[in-house]
This record gives structure tokens, C-alpha cells and sequence, in this order.
């Protein structure tokens, strides 16, 4: 009796995990909503939400085993589907929107993102086995946060948003910062300030933000530097993240 009832509460915690994931849809369709509306701030709002979102369900998914009490169920088809909504096709809406770039100029820039992480959303090594992304991660609606915020002229905006679109096709391992081995307790303890920094920050917006955001901008440079590291030590480290053996000990 106690092993059933023990099944049916993995079952019900693993829905339960498969449906948090699967609300971060819902919560990029009140993004495109206030979007519609003019109401970007908030868009914005909901955007910092479906991250939030991705950031912990993986790690509630491997502690309720959704793979064991549903093996029947594609819970990475799920997360993928909704992180290519919340992650492109939200940020891509927006900026249609969003008085980012010339009206003229925001469609062509909004089509290449789409299909830019298409293909890094397709590709079979946009997750390594050691836990990076390879390309830029189609991180969207982080870039259209901070072109907004910023209010930085429209060409600069556009300058920005091809170079991402070009870092897609640039094997650049970058950090996923809830999974990647290397230093995970900084890169979490730094995720977390960046995200307060981030939050209070659109919060004060327009007035009495810009001291917050340029302090969160340091999660970034960081964020950078660590994913160059991540790549030029790629050689000298096993599929699992590890040093090798026959290999000097990275420093750091």
C-alpha cells in the first residue's frame, strides 16, 4: 500500500514539474499581451518571470525523477518548446514593438533571431555533455532587456542584436549557470545578485535605474569571460567537466 502511494505522489509531483515548466508559456503570452498594449516595462516583468521559470524547473524535474514516474513523457520537448517561445519568439514580438530600432529595421532584425536560434535550438551539440552551451544561447530577451533599459540609439541596438545573432554559429562554449560544473557555487551565488540587481532595477525604470544596471552589467563581463575560459580549456578537459589525469589542474 505504501509503494503505491508512494508512485502515485512521484506521478502527481512529476506533472506537477512537467506543468511549471509548460507555465512559462503562459507567462510569455502575458508578455506578448502587454507588449500589444505599449506596456513594456511589464512585458519585460513577465519576461524576468518564464527565467526564472527555466532557471529552477530542471532542478525540481531531477528531484522529483519526472523521468522515472514518466518515462512516457518528453519533458526536454516540453522545456525546449517553451524556451524557444519565452527565449525568441517573445524578445522577437517585442521588438517589433519596442522603439529599439527604425521601423524599417525591426522585422529583418526580428527574423534573424527567430531563425538564427532555430538552428542553435536544432542543433545536436547545443548542450554538451559537460554542461555548456555551444553558441551563443539564445539569450534574447536578457539583450532586449538592456537595449531597452539602456535607451542606447538604434543602430547601436541593431549592431548589438546581429553580433548575438552571429555568435549562434560561433562554437563559443558558454556557461549554463545552474549545470556547468566549474565554480557553479559563484556562477549561482552571481546569478542570483544579477537577478536582484536586474529586478530592482526595471523596477525603479525610468528614474533611478541606471546606478542598478550598470552594477548588474559586471554579471556579464563575467558571464563573458568565464565562457572564454570554458572554451580555451576545452582540451585539456574530459566529457564529464573534469581534469584530465595527464593534464596540469586549471587554475582558478
Amino acid at each position: 500500500m505504501r509503494g503505491t502511494q508512494n508512485t502515485m505522489t512521484g506521478v502527481l509531483g512529476a506533472w506537477m514539474v512537467h506543468l511549471f515548466t509548460a507555465s512559462g508559456a503562459v507567462f510569455g503570452l502575458l508578455a506578448i499581451r502587454a507588449t500589444s498594449e505599449g506596456h513594456f516595462v511589464a512585458a519585460l516583468g513577465w519576461m524576468m518571470v518564464t527565467a526564472a521559470i527555466d532557471g529552477v524547473d530542471g532542478a525540481l524535474a531531477r528531484w522529483r525523477k519526472v523521468k522515472f514516474f514518466l518515462p512516457h513523457f518528453d519533458g526536454a520537448l516540453l522545456d525546449n518548446m517553451v524556451d524557444y517561445f519565452t527565449y525568441v519568439l517573445v524578445p522577437a514580438y517585442f521588438l517589433l514593438y519596442a522603439d529599439l530600432l527604425p521601423g524599417p529595421w525591426r522585422l529583418p532584425l526580428a527574423v534573424i533571431m527567430v531563425l538564427a536560434s532555430a538552428y542553435q535550438f536544432c542543433r545536436d551539440d547545443a548542450k554538451t555533455p559537460d554542461h555548456a552551451f555551444t553558441g551563443f544561447p539564445s539569450y534574447w530577451n536578457v539583450a532586449v532587456f538592456y537595449l531597452f533599459m539602456l535607451g542606447c540609439p538604434g543602430p547601436v541596438n541593431a549592431l548589438v542584436l546581429l553580433v548575438c545573432a552571429a555568435g549562434v554559429f560561433v562554437r563559443i562554449r558558454y556557461l549554463y549557470p545552474s549545470r556547468t560544473r566549474f565554480l557553479r557555487p559563484l556562477n549561482l551565488a552571481l546569478g542570483c545578485i544579477w537577478a536582484g540587481l536586474s529586478i530592482a532595477a526595471l523596477a525603479r525604470y525610468p528614474e533611478g535605474h541606471r546606478l542598478l544596471l550598470l552594477l548588474s552589467l559586471f554579471y556579464l563581463v563575467y558571464y563573458i569571460a568565464i565562457s572564454l575560459w570554458l572554451t580555451l580549456r576545452k582540451q585539456s578537459t574530459s566529457p564529464d567537466g573534469e581534469t584530465k589525469p595527464d593534464s596540469p589542474p586549471a587554475s582558478g
